[in-house]
């Protein structure tokens, strides 16, 4: 079965290739059946596929490969394509449906080099025990995290805190903002996330404005949305600061939503974002039309946070907003994902989402693959949560808002730090089409 995909993050609408009773069950499919798969779909659908780069999708020999995997590493485009993947089939729809496993939180450095959390699911385990953003991680199970997060040295975060599964228990010493250190265990489960972390109202000189600080675009997130602009809308917003910081992407119906979320009506019908795919599949061009939703602000400006790991879904949003309204974008260049996949269900062992089409606005501006680069460079302040207003991009967010123009001075020197997500690999290449 066909589907497509925006990952690096961002999922969009379904394109079925063939019905239920044709998926062969996982255990007829062996690794060469998949393999063999994965090559006919790169040779017919890859984006990339005729590019004299790119021959590797033309030479390559599928028998000198054992599984899927080594085949799409030796075919992949590697000058544009990050993004190409392979996820076990149920792992994906399970992630996809917003199931996560784990102690429900990311991980990253602040400027003196303490290991801190970044973010937290409130249903996770560890927030459910009073966990909070901000707070310093002194050790996990007897041993200082920050050297492993300073070495960007993912293999041994995973070999200390262990795999994503259900029933295994860490030993966590954090400091507190303001408190004596405490010792937490705490035991990986299966929980469904809340995509939309925060969404409160800030009373600034320049109005009510807006605060939602956004995770992912996955099939939760549809109802949360809603929710959070009948809040919005009730509450007489006339300007939002949208935090995508860590929104690696999704399906891109929901970031449909979301952008009609913010333009409202008066832009109905007009153009969101189109899909082009490669020679073989003209047919297959798509537009995606703003459309109408309950509770649309239609604002005039919206200041969006990024990071690098903003993608995919994310990006598609700020550029289909961008002909229409002021989008203005504070702290660091997203990741750089005008693509998104096709997706195949090989029996149901295998999903393969290789890049299958590029995405423009109404105008055709999409070129993004070094990314959007923000109108003012400021770090991911992690020592401060999402609602304080001492963090240094909301800071900056809304001395936007109330000036119009972004600070004249560095709040501080701009760094970037590496963080470690619990999140599979894979997640950070999605923008799927699907419903």
């Amino acid at each position: 079965m066909k589907k497509l995909i925006f990952l690096p993050v961002f999922l969009l609408v379904l394109f079925s290739s063939c019905k239920k009773n044709d998926v062969q069950p996982d255990n007829t499919v062996t690794d060469a059946m998949a393999r063999d798969s994965l090559y006919y779909i790169m040779k017919a659908w890859y984006y990339w596929y005729n590019m004299p780069e790119a021959a590797s999708v033309t030479t390559a020999n599928k028998e000198n490969y054992t599984d899927p995997y080594k085949l799409l590493e030796a075919m992949r485009y590697k000058e544009f394509d990050r993004w190409s993947f392979i996820a076990d089939y149920d792992e994906f729809n399970a992630e996809m449906a917003g199931t996560f496993v784990g102690h429900g939180f990311r991980i990253g450095l602040d400027n003196a080099g303490n290991a801190r959390v970044a973010m937290i699911y409130d249903n996770s385990p560890l927030y459910l025990q009073g966990v909070r953003r901000g707070w310093i991680i002194k050790k996990i199970n007897g041993v200082d995290p920050a050297p492993i997060l300073i070495a960007n040295d993912a293999a041994a975060y995973t070999n200390l805190i262990g795999p994503s599964e259900a029933g295994i228990t860490n030993i966590f010493i954090f400091t507190p903002p303001d408190g004596p250190d405490e010792t937490i265990s705490s035991t990986k489960s299966s929980f469904t996330v809340h995509t939309v972390l925060l969404c409160d109202t800030l009373h600034l000189s320049s109005g009510i404005a807006g605060h939602l600080v956004f995770e992912s675009f996955i099939k939760p997130s549809e109802d949360e949305l809603l929710n959070a602009f009948a809040y919005l809308n009730a509450n007489g917003v006339n300007d939002l600061i949208l935090d995508l910081r860590y929104n690696t992407g999704g399906y891109l119906y929901i970031a449909q939503e979301l952008a009609s979320y913010i333009a409202g009506s008066s832009y109905q019908d007009n153009i969101f974002a189109k899909l082009s795919y490669n020679d073989k599949h003209q047919d297959a061009n798509a537009s995606y039309p703003y459309v109408t939703v309950p509770n649309a602000l239609s604002l005039s400006r919206v200041v969006v946070i990024t990071t690098r790991e903003t993608a995919s879904a994310s990006e598609a949003v700020i550029n289909g907003l961008n002909p229409f309204i002021n989008v203005v974008t504070i702290g660091d260049t997203t990741n750089g994902k005008p693509t998104g996949m096709n997706g195949w269900s090989i029996g149901k062992k295998y999903w393969m989402w290789p890049i299958t089409f590029k995405i423009v606005n109404s105008q055709n501006l999409g070129d993004y693959f070094e990314g959007i680069f923000p109108a003012k460079e400021v770090s991911d302040d992690i020592t401060h949560d999402f609602s304080d207003r001492q963090e240094l991009c909301l800071k900056e967010a809304i001395y936007y808002l109330e000036n119009g123009l972004v600070s004249p001075k560095r709040l501080l020197q701009f760094k970037r730090y590496p963080q470690f997500s619990e999140k599979p690999e894979w997640i950070k290449n999605t923008f799927v089409i699907d419903k």
